[in-house]
């Protein structure tokens, strides 16, 4: 048995800039840091002659399939295809918080699936060809509408500023804090559930299309990821992180109507109202998780505010996709030398 365990993410500044169609012309980077909350994938081998089916999966629903054609899930019918993996292979899938939420739950299932299909197979793979794998399979071969950050940081964990040339040349470079610095920034993040459920690529796609008239404001939000670089890596005070996450909000809520609506920003409003510096609407936008920035004094006071809606914990800076358990050797293969090659393209600041 192979079980792989992948973080998902949360970005604060730099979304809308990690999509080819932006970066390609004008480089894109993001701000953000993968999260102790993880999606769990478990690989099991069995011997299909004693069944009557070859292919095991277990996630919301249980398919029984003979061939991978005949798999619904197509998340995982890509990955076993892209594996080679045709039979023999039972897979559980478990995760902490749901799909459609903004924090880069799906890419996380995608890169955490490769690796454990991957150590099934004994093989190694860089944790940023995984991501460069994932990439390719969410957008060329499902033909998502999504971004290459929420892949990196759930392949790659850590907080960093990510940089994006094309969707085989990203830049990961680590932001220097003290592990008392990662407590104090920790204990100014709040999120907050805004209860709705949404389709993050179909949110995407309209923003996509609007990339070429919201340059300059997506220009403004590649500026914001320096500037909070420099002040979380400078020591200056974290309140101005949060003045700097209110700008990007309503540079974000200024992309496309289906950013934002009257609950979501009633809910920003009464956060603000309540003692909050600033927030972000996390992933693509249109509903899930909205992280609020509050000083620790003011912690008790905002979440009174909110208190119809939920909460959950979070800590930041957490490792990328690992197998934390393995009954099977891994070995070396032809493929190890995708990820040196992707090593070589890792600049870790």
């Amino acid at each position: 048995m192979i079980i792989s365990k992948t973080p998902c993410r949360v970005s604060f500044f730099g979304g809308g800039t990690d999509y080819p169609e932006y970066f390609r012309k004008h480089g894109g980077a993001v701000l953000g840091t993968a999260i102790d909350k993880a999606n769990y994938l478990a690989a099991t081998h069995f011997y299909s002659h004693l069944f009557d089916y070859s292919i095991r999966l277990a996630y919301r629903q249980v398919e029984c399939v003979t061939n991978i054609e005949a798999i619904q899930h197509a998340p995982l019918r890509e990955c076993l295809r892209w594996t080679g993996i045709t039979k023999d292979i039972e897979i559980d899938c478990m995760a902490e918080l749901p799909s459609s939420v903004g924090l880069g739950t799906s890419s996380s299932f995608v890169v955490g699936v490769l690796n454990a299909l991957s150590a099934f197979q004994g093989r190694v793979v860089h944790p940023l060809e995984l991501a460069y794998q994932a990439i390719e399979i969410e957008r060329d071969v499902l033909g998502e509408s999504v971004g290459c950050q929420d892949q990196t940081l759930a392949a790659m964990g850590g907080f960093n500023l990510i940089e994006f040339h094309t969707t085989r040349d990203i830049m990961v470079h680590r932001v220097p804090l003290s592990d008392e610095r990662l407590r104090e920034f920790e204990q100014h993040l709040l999120l907050v559930y805004t209860g709705i459920r949404r389709r993050a690529s179909t949110v995407a796609a309209g923003q996509i299309k609007k990339i070429e008239q919201n340059t300059s404001r997506l220009n403004q939000m590649r500026r914001l990821v320096d500037e909070g670089y420099d002040l979380l890596a400078g020591g200056k005070s974290l309140a101005q992180f949060g003045t700097l996450l209110h700008e990007g909000w309503v540079l974000k809520n200024s992309l496309c109507d289906s950013v934002s609506n009257d609950q979501i920003n009633a809910t920003y409003r009464q956060g603000l109202e309540a003692g909050a510096l600033g927030g972000k609407l996390l992933g693509a936008g249109g509903g899930g998780f909205i992280l609020f920035f509050v000083p620790p004094e003011r912690r008790e006071t905002v979440t009174a505010a909110l208190g119809h809606l939920e909460t959950i914990p979070v800590e930041v800076n957490a490792p990328g996709t690992q197998i934390i358990h393995a009954s099977l050797q891994t070995k070396r293969s032809p493929r190890a030398a995708d990820g040196e090659a992707a090593a070589n393209r890792l600049r870790v600041a």
